[in-house]
């Protein structure tokens, strides 16, 4: 009998600023202090944006919604590294991500009201509707990717998930795919340690899930998802590994939801206060702002400012998605198939009937019927 040692295999870790603010600058990536400030204004924006979704939801103005809070320096430490040609393929907690790439907040407030409409993606902009269900999405981005090979293009495709999607048969098939045909795809586990309420420790056996990356031949690495400088750089060394033709990579940002995992969640039945304040300790903003502040790059009346700015936009993007008239409640049934089944043709007629919708009507004149509003759609 013979045995032998084939393989070994390392999962490195990164974290370059810490919750102190405090940071390995030999290894902190080149990044001009006007970029800087732009990320920290997009980090405001996003938790401005969550904030404000919280409170539509709660008031009834806005349908179940997904928060981020925690979350934001996963979405703009990686969407600053990508080029506009790549596409994104996010799930849903990614508002930063659209945002950067350049879908308005006002479109986002009108998909979470309820409106599909705000998921019409602008042309020029890569980026795919929210994907609701868990890990779906990751095939498809593959699937783009080997698309860039054989076109010999040189875009990336990344892809958003959380950990929950990496128990799904779709995370298995897409690295595997993934490696075996090269593509480059970026994977980026939004690592938040509770998928629901099951906790990651209950999800996998793995001691990390950048090690999931090791069984598909492509690399993976592990990095604190609160340090936007670590996430920009892990995934702009992904990105550029993929450019060059190496393949793809699997990025886990160990993180951590700190709302609920859904407005109709309540974390506090399985999750302990004292995890949640741990965490609150390491919110990615507050170390950013703590460096820019040291680093004197913003001071308490820029951070003022930004915040007002973020707060104003925001406000308004809600005055502008909530102008939008509603839809017709008949286009339910009308795109869902590109034939309606007998049932749904049977359940268009009722609906019309309910909603006292004429033969022809147009959205205005339903809605100038139903709610006393002349005009014309306002398409925004």
């Amino acid at each position: 009998m013979m045995e032998k040692t084939i393989a070994k295999f390392d999962v490195l870790y990164l974290q370059i600023l810490d919750e102190n603010g405090d940071c390995d600058e030999k290894n902190k990536p080149k990044i001009t202090d006007e970029v800087l400030k732009e990320m920290y204004r997009f980090l405001i924006l996003t938790r401005a944006f969550d904030d404000k979704a919280l409170k539509l939801q709660r008031q009834g103005r806005l349908g179940t919604y997904a928060p981020m809070r925690g979350q934001e320096a996963g979405q703009i430490g990686s969407a600053f590294a990508l080029s506009k040609d790549d596409w994104v393929f996010p799930a849903f907690r990614e508002n930063g991500v659209y945002m950067i790439k350049g879908v308005s907040a006002d479109m986002l407030f009108r998909y979470w009201a309820g409106d599909e409409r705000g998921m019409q993606i602008p042309k020029g902009i890569n980026i795919l509707p929210v994907s609701i269900t868990v890990g779906g999405h990751l095939p498809h981005a593959v699937g783009t990717a080997m698309g860039f090979n054989y076109l010999k293009q040189k875009n990336v495709s990344v892809v958003y998930f959380g950990d929950g999607a990496t128990s799904e048969g779709d995370f298995h098939e897409a690295l595997n795919f993934a490696g075996v045909f090269k593509a480059p795809c970026v994977f980026i586990c939004q690592n938040n340690q509770w998928a629901i309420s099951l906790p990651v420790r209950e999800q996998t056996a793995s001691q990390t899930i950048a090690q999931k990356a090791i069984a598909y031949g492509i690399p993976g690495i592990q990095v604190d998802g609160n340090d936007v400088f670590a996430v920009y750089k892990a995934t702009m060394d992904a990105v550029t590994r993929a450019r060059k033709g190496l393949g793809a990579t699997l990025i886990e940002c160990l993180t951590y939801r700190l709302a609920d995992h859904t407005t109709s969640d309540d974390a506090k039945k399985y999750r302990p206060e004292e995890e949640v304040r741990s965490w609150e300790n390491k919110d990615p903003i507050l170390r950013f702002e703590k460096y820019l502040t040291q680093k004197k790059i913003i001071n308490p009346v820029i951070i003022g400012q930004v915040k007002a700015e973020a707060e104003q936009q925001i406000e308004k993007a809600v005055k502008i998605a909530e102008s939008v008239k509603p839809q017709l409640p008949t286009e339910m049934f009308d795109y869902l198939y590109s034939d309606m089944t007998d049932e749904m043709k049977e359940q268009r007629e009722q609906s019309k009937r309910e909603n006292n919708i004429s033969k022809g009507a147009s959205v205005s004149e339903h809605s100038a019927k139903n709610a006393g509003v002349v005009g014309e759609l306002e398409e925004v």
